[in-house]
């Protein structure tokens, strides 16, 4: 899940994190009184948007009256900011950020995220941050240092010290950036972060540290532990598909391909992606079905294939063993089938427990499906269900 800004900030700041003044607004009008309420001399309009490069897009814009405050957001909201990172389409701009301005001395780019390919907390830093931080990483990759965090002894301060002497930094500036590294860290931790991103951590002309631009993204698997997070869930840059599985429990992703997938296993699920690939079928979609899902929710899922216009067949790969049986992924089936009204071609792989009782209820309930022998199979008769070869 992804924070915006403006939460994200509200969330570190109660770990100490020094963030610049700062209100939300959804109208001109309130991004006007924002301005006034904050106080000072300029200010900062941001738009709210899941998506970096909003600067170079025109959706980051300082201001020197709180008029031009409310002009500024009314050039903002409503509109599609496009940034390489939305796609061509952009994203609609439904809230801005005002905050107040500071005098920048020196920007810094601080990340904690997981390295997965040793399973523990890293923090990545550059003494050059701020928006340009990929083609500066690109051009001098040496110039990004990293932190490995020993999980049994967590962040020490002279570890934390040491990242920041190597930013170049020394006394009362490296105390601040250790002192915030720890406030990430045991917000990471606290949070089931999988990245929080500050860029630029700001040192100012007076020697004070701001977080002016804060990313953060929480582990969707680790939401049922924080339900206050379900408030900060912005429906408004999510599909309505991506809602609708939300509300099921279902893993799913859209994608620009005709065949529907429904699979049993992340893992699984990805290499039925690879194998439509290489045989020259496109995936409609990505779609996991977890351990514990009740029939009520495959047929939710089933559903979403069923509705989405794009999709011409529909391949479900089921693998039955310990909570999750085949039989119970069939009744799914067979479910969304007769309350849908419309049907195409279905492929169906099942293998392991409930097997043969899946079978047995959907030829018992009339469902016409095909049934693949093996994951190539099933593969190879979805492309050719959905108009390939």
């Amino acid at each position: 899940m992804n924070l915006h800004e403006y939460q994200a900030k509200e969330l570190l700041k109660t770990y100490g994190m020094p963030v610049p003044p700062g209100i939300a607004a959804s109208t001109p009008d309130e991004a006007d009184k924002a301005a006034a309420t904050l106080g000072g001399t300029a200010w900062v309009v941001k738009a709210q948007v899941h998506a970096g490069g909003r600067g170079r897009a025109g959706g980051v814009k300082i201001v020197k009256s709180s008029k031009a405050a409310g002009e500024a957001a009314a050039s903002m909201l409503g509109t599609r900011l496009v940034t390489a990172q939305t796609g061509a389409l952009g994203i609609e701009v439904k809230r801005v950020y005002v905050e107040q301005a500071c005098e920048v001395a020196k920007e810094i780019y601080l990340a904690a995220l997981v390295d997965r390919s040793i399973g523990r907390v890293a923090f990545l830093a550059s003494s050059e941050g701020g928006e340009d931080i990929e083609e500066a990483a690109a051009a001098a990759p040496d110039k990004i240092h990293k932190l490995v965090i020993d999980p049994k002894t967590g962040l020490n301060d002279t570890d934390a010290k040491a990242l920041a002497a190597d930013l170049g930094l020394s006394g009362e500036t490296a105390d601040a950036v250790a002192t915030a590294m720890a406030a990430v860290y045991k917000a990471f931790l606290e949070n089931d972060a999988s990245l929080i991103e500050i860029n630029p951590l700001a040192v100012t002309e007076a020697g004070d540290l701001f977080a002016l631009d804060v990313k953060m993204i929480v582990d969707d698997n680790a939401i049922y532990r924080h339900p206050e997070f379900e408030k900060l869930w912005d429906e408004a840059e999510v599909s309505a598909e991506e809602i609708e599985a939300h509300r099921h429990e279902l893993n799913y992703v859209p994608m620009d391909g005709n065949i529907g997938v429904m699979v049993t296993g992340a893992g699984l699920a990805l290499a039925i992606l690879d194998m439509l690939k290489d045989q020259g079928g496109e995936a409609a979609n990505f779609m996991d079905v977890r351990p514990v899902a009740t029939r009520e929710q495959v047929a939710a899922g089933i559903k979403m294939l069923l509705a989405n216009a794009k999709v011409k067949a529909i391949l479900v790969v089921t693998i039955g063993g310990g909570v999750l049986r085949c039989d119970t992924i069939a009744e799914g089936i067979a479910i969304a089938c007769k309350e849908a009204g419309n049907h195409v071609p279905m492929i169906v792989r099942a293998a392991g427990t409930g097997k043969e009782l899946a079978e047995l209820a959907l030829n018992n309930q009339g469902v016409q499906v095909t049934y693949a022998t093996d994951l190539a199979e099933a593969a190879q008769l979805a492309i050719i269900a959905a108009g390939g070869t």
